[in-house]
């Protein structure tokens, strides 16, 4: 990233200091929040405080770091997860960006700064995903077209070639495609609209390393994918549904165990 500092008066002057919480019992060890989410939150502060708008540039990492009292390290994970979420964008040579892409609405719509290692955020999402994507499997199992289908089907076998051959970067966007392209097929734009929403806030959790390996839990969505292809291949809504429902409640038990781990060792 470019350090050329950015104007000073783009700078936020009063940022309080990253706060180091205690862990004292299971109560504090809930309400434990990683420096990196208490960061991105000041940055999105000073970015209204600011008054910034879509491609405006945002100081250095080295600036943030000072300014708000912690790491550049801190500030680099901070930023990561910004730009998971659409908000900023990091333009390698150029410095860091305000995003102009539809993410930029994404916080406000939803009612706050997603938690991506809350474990109650992350239930809550994966609450909200349930239920639009069993209704957009259910649809899509009456109303996907033959081109749909295929490549409903193409990211399904893509899914399982990148867990073959241990390639996550391809399972990951064969993911991705699977479950846009089962919305698509459902045929409402409110559907589609909502489910790409909650899986930009998802990818918060996989910026901070979730989706970094393949393991059971890879092998295990290779299978789903496939029942829910099947249903929605077959025309029966509600098996599509009943299976998009189980592999979104084993998903969020791996997502579960993961953030445990990850907290509480």
């Amino acid at each position: 990233m470019n350090d050329t500092p950015a104007a000073p008066e783009a700078v936020p002057t009063h940022a309080p200091p990253v706060a180091t919480e205690a862990m004292n019992g299971a109560d504090a060890r809930r309400e434990y929040r990683p420096g990196y989410e208490v960061v991105a939150e000041q940055i999105l502060e000073f970015i209204a405080e600011a008054r910034l708008v879509a491609g405006d540039r945002l100081p250095t990492e080295l600036d943030l770091a000072q300014r708000l009292n912690t790491s550049r390290a801190v500030v680099r994970e901070a930023v990561k997860i910004l730009s998971a979420l659409g908000r900023v964008r990091a333009h390698k040579g150029r410095g860091l960006f305000v995003a102009d892409d539809e993410g930029m609405l994404i916080t406000s719509r939803w009612g706050g700064f997603f938690r991506p290692v809350d474990i109650d955020h992350v239930l809550m999402l994966f609450e909200f995903r349930r239920v639009q994507e069993t209704a957009a499997s259910s649809l899509a199992a009456t109303r996907a077209t033959p081109a749909e289908l295929r490549t409903i089907e193409v990211a399904m076998q893509q899914c399982r070639h990148g867990f073959v051959h241990g390639q996550v970067d391809e399972f990951n966007q064969a993911d991705e495609d699977f479950h846009m392209g089962v919305a698509a097929a459902s045929h409402n734009t409110f559907l589609v609209s909502a489910v790409r929403d909650a899986r930009r806030l998802q990818r918060q959790s996989s910026a901070i390393g979730i989706h970094d390996t393949l393991g059971e839990g890879t092998e295990a969505a290779v299978v789903e994918h496939e029942a829910i292809y099947r249903a929605i291949r077959d025309g029966r809504p509600d098996e599509a549904a009943e299976a998009t429902a189980a592999h979104l409640d084993r998903t969020l038990e791996d997502y579960r165990r993961e953030i445990q781990r990850r907290l509480f060792g």
